[in-house]
């Protein structure tokens, strides 16, 4: 037994020849609340320390030892309750999760802010736009939308909360007047269509952002289409064949049409008339497109809108098209472009099928806790799948998608009667790994991605469930441009 003095007063402390430093100190915690780590115990020839065996220090009865030291400060309480996220607002949620920056609304531009939220998704467009400069003293409005672009994804990145687009919507209605159009009634600015102002945008930034090379529309959201013109009356007469470059799909709507290959299908392949000149006259003409360039990122529109004479306005066709997280456009290509392909889909159809195998046997072992599953899983973790080459051609263009298979990232919605009126929303894909947390905890369902709902400065999170909900049929938004993502081997 010895005393240890430490601030005026001593502590008995029984020792044990087979004990450590370290014991001790665990001791003298216990009794005056100084961590070990914060403990320095005066013996012969220094300090204690923790391995030292107490055997070898002589110590005597009743001798006296001196310990410096304080006590730590006490862990204090949260200066706000813990909250949980059932139990936060959505404003709350968001500021936890890291929830992106929206756009205000500066008087019926919501058809804008929902296609610059798609836009920003596409991070080669973030990077052409940030390597851009205009120059100095520019008078083109053109350039002047995408430099004020540029610093608006900027602020977008760095803010916590709503951004106004001043600037980017004035040189916006500078560029384009028809977006400065003005409600004779109320004589506040017009609602726009929102797909017709994704392809001005589109427009303007291949022609800003143009260098020797091809621009990033050009490279990363362009594709080739080979159009075969064959008239039916005149089996003899040669087909011809044009090739020229899109940048959308179109699915056309009607009472037939209730998924998104069907309406793309229908417009690639229908009969028109015009004439023929073996035969002096107009024919019917089968027409059938296939696409021959596949762009990494494809943009794809629902026709909903078309002209009610009767009452002078664009009307909405609320019918339901359901339309898929991942799509498969290999029905729409030519022989060429799916030999070439082929590599490379047989190289991703093995990846998937092998995770899709891992998520079975990871919930069988989950359920049911057996060796067998274990195993199972371990194996399929160990395999992989055979290497392939990229077809060269596939290999040196750069911005296509060798696969033909895309991921849904964006889609712009409508809720409404008219093109011109109600309001538009953008949801926009979260990537893994980007960002905040996903959500999880008691109540939160499951989802293999969660996305980000952009009403104007409103963003909110939602699941993958919600987004299959946006295929029309009521009154609730609506699918009008969705953007695809290729997925890569």
């Amino acid at each position: 037994m010895v005393d240890v003095k430490w601030q005026g007063k001593k502590y008995k402390v029984e020792t044990d020849s087979s004990t450590t430093g370290e014991d001790f100190k665990a001791q003298l915690y216990s009794l005056t609340g100084v961590a070990p780590e914060r403990q320095k115990i005066l013996v012969k020839g220094g300090q204690l320390k923790d391995d030292t065996v107490i055997s070898t220090l002589g110590l005597k009865e009743n001798q006296v030892l001196m310990m410096i030291g304080t006590v730590g400060e006490l862990p204090k309480a949260p200066v706000q309750p813990i909250k949980f996220v059932e139990d936060m607002s959505e404003g709350e949620v968001a500021q936890a999760l890291s929830i992106p920056a929206g756009l205000n609304n500066l008087g019926n531009t919501c058809y804008m802010n929902a296609t610059l939220q798609c836009l920003k998704a596409i991070p080669e467009l973030k990077q052409a736009l940030d390597q851009y400069s205009a120059g100095a003293g520019q008078l083109d409005p053109r350039k002047s939308l995408v430099s004020s672009l540029k610093g608006l994804f900027n602020q977008l990145n760095e803010s916590g909360e709503g951004v106004p687009p001043f600037v980017f919507l004035q040189f916006l209605r500078q560029a384009n007047p028809r977006f400065a159009e003005q409600d004779s009634q109320s004589g506040g600015f017009r609602q726009q269509d929102a797909e017709e102002f994704w392809n001005e945008m589109l427009t303007i930034l291949d022609q800003v952002l143009k260098k020797d090379d091809a621009t990033v529309i050009e490279k990363y959201m362009s594709g080739r289409m080979a159009t075969t013109w064959k008239c039916e009356e005149a089996p003899e007469e040669e087909p011809t064949v044009r090739y020229e470059v899109f940048r959308k799909l179109d699915c056309h709507i009607d009472k037939s049409v209730n998924y998104l290959s069907q309406g793309i299908k229908k417009g690639l392949e229908e009969t028109v008339e015009k004439r023929s000149e073996s035969l002096g006259r107009n024919a019917d003409y089968q027409s059938i497109s296939r696409i021959e360039r596949l762009p990494e990122y494809l943009t794809v529109t629902f026709n909903r809108f078309f002209w009610k004479a009767s009452e002078s306005i664009d009307a909405k066709i609320v019918k339901s098209v359901k339309f898929p997280l991942d799509f498969d456009v290999a029905e729409f290509c030519t022989p060429e472009l799916l030999e070439k392909m082929r590599p490379a889909r047989q190289h991703l159809r093995e990846i998937e099928d092998k995770l899709v195998s891992e998520r079975k046997l990871a919930k069988a072992k989950q359920d049911a806790g057996s060796n067998a599953a274990s195993k199972d899983v371990e194996m399929a973790e160990g395999s992989s799948s055979a290497p392939f080459e990229l077809h060269p051609d596939l290999k040196a263009d750069v911005g296509c998608n060798p696969t033909g298979v895309y991921e849904l990232i964006g889609v712009v919605t409508h809720i409404g009667r008219t093109a011109n009126s109600g309001h538009y929303m953008a949801w926009v894909r979260k990537e893994k790994g980007i960002g905040g947390p996903d959500p999880a905890g008691k109540g939160i369902p499951e989802t293999q991605h969660w996305w980000y709902k952009f009403d104007d400065d409103d963003v909110t999170m939602v699941t993958d469930e919600e987004i299959l909900k946006l295929c029309g049929g009521g009154d609730w938004h609506t699918a009008y441009v969705a953007l695809y993502r290729a997925k890569k081997p």
